[in-house]
């Protein structure tokens, strides 16, 4: 009998995996909007329509793509973290991209004064300092100002079932932390453009002429494993849900990983005090050309077994915090820390010496102030 059972829940499971269907799987909701216009694609190697990229598979619908803007990683999703990405052609259909990275975050009026629409399609994380979400804004901000519509293709959200962290302060907007959000915000990015537009996060309080194509029977509840991995360093599940967590680590000279096949997944230090787990990084084309302690051996913790179900948490960097007793040595880049943080209360609770529970507690009313606002833009049902 439990045999029985257990086969119908791996089967309803499975059901409803399948019947997730991410915006740019729903043509008949979007093909009639583009037919006769000028699109622009805001894409790169995760925007698929099943097993096809998005691109090829407009064109083969006869929708006239003329141009395409492609995010950090770039449009093939291989450069390394703020490695350089610049103009080119895509070689298989010779149409002009446009990099979203570097000098060039927003389009420029010229860029955009050819398209009658553009489509954002880009499989985010659920993250505040995962950049594909800036870029989206910056999209959304050109064209609210040069009277161009945007279409989002909406896609499930791998951290969507909860929200985590600080809320970013104005005094810490930057490229990684551009809205007023937490670290971990519980949206997919049609919900989130659906904030930016509603709260009138625009440049002057303007918005976009926004349209989005919803994920197909997809609720907050659900976990969701991503089919194509979103940049180089977030090769799978388990990257994906310690990311929030491990991403302050980039502000330290620790490791996370890079310069291996199993970044986001590990944390180290050239020091045996670290811990027993030992890895070298090195150079990994497509991956981490120049990745920290290059060639070293580094001790500490492998978090490869943890659970696919990790939450953001601060105990990985306290823990190492704690065991340094040169903290300079370790906080390398402080301005770093608090733009990632969105904040830098954080780093003043943890001179302070206070605790994890303390640090979280602190963040409540400001998570249920924002909760309450986030109600307003859902689009699927929620995890509460």
């Amino acid at each position: 009998m439990r045999i029985v059972l257990l086969l119908v829940f791996l089967m309803s499971l499975q059901v409803t995996a399948q019947e997730i269907r991410p915006g740019a799987e729903r043509t008949k909701e979007y093909l009639p909007l583009l037919e006769g216009k000028n699109v622009g694609l805001v894409i790169n190697h995760t925007s698929v329509v099943k097993e096809q990229h998005l691109l090829d598979f407009l064109l083969e619908n006869d929708v006239q793509v003329k141009k395409i803007f492609s995010p950090e990683h770039g449009f093939r999703g291989n450069a390394d973290a703020g490695e350089q990405v610049s103009d080119q052609r895509d070689s298989k259909t010779g149409l002009p991209i446009v990099s979203l990275y570097g000098d060039n975050k927003k389009p420029k009026p010229e860029q955009i004064e050819d398209l009658d629409v553009l489509i954002f399609d880009i499989q985010d994380v659920g993250v505040r300092f995962y950049t594909y979400i800036s870029t989206m804004h910056y999209v959304m901000e050109a064209c609210a100002e040069n009277n161009k519509p945007v279409v989002v293709f909406d896609r499930p959200n791998p951290n969507g079932d909860y929200i985590a962290g600080p809320v970013l302060k104005e005094d810490f907007h930057s490229f990684v932390g551009m809205h007023a959000i937490p670290i971990v915000h519980g949206l997919t990015v049609g919900e989130l453009a659906r904030m930016i537009n509603g709260e009138g996060w625009l440049a002057e309080g303007k918005q976009c002429d926004l349209t989005v194509i919803p994920v197909a029977n997809y609720s907050h509840k659900m976990g969701y494993s991503l089919p194509v991995k979103p940049s180089p360093n977030l090769p799978n599940d388990r990257s994906i849900r310690l990311y929030p967590s491990l991403c302050f680590f980039e502000a330290t000279s620790a490791s996370i990983g890079r310069g291996t096949y199993f970044p986001f997944q590990v944390i180290g230090y050239p020091d045996k005090r670290f811990g027993d787990f030992e890895f070298t990084p090195e150079s990994i084309e497509g991956m981490s050309k120049n990745p920290k302690q290059l060639g070293k051996v580094c001790y500490g913790i492998d978090l490869r077994t943890s659970s696919c179900h990790e939450r953001f948490s601060l105990s990985y960097f306290l823990d190492f915090y704690n065991k340094f007793e040169d903290k300079s040595e370790f906080l390398t880049r402080e301005r770093w820390f608090n733009l990632l943080s969105g904040t830098d209360k954080v780093l003043e609770a943890i001179r302070a010496g206070q605790t994890l529970e303390m640090i979280e507690a602190s963040w409540k009313p400001e998570l249920e102030a924002y909760q309450t606002m986030r109600k307003n833009y859902l689009l699927y049902p929620d995890f509460d």
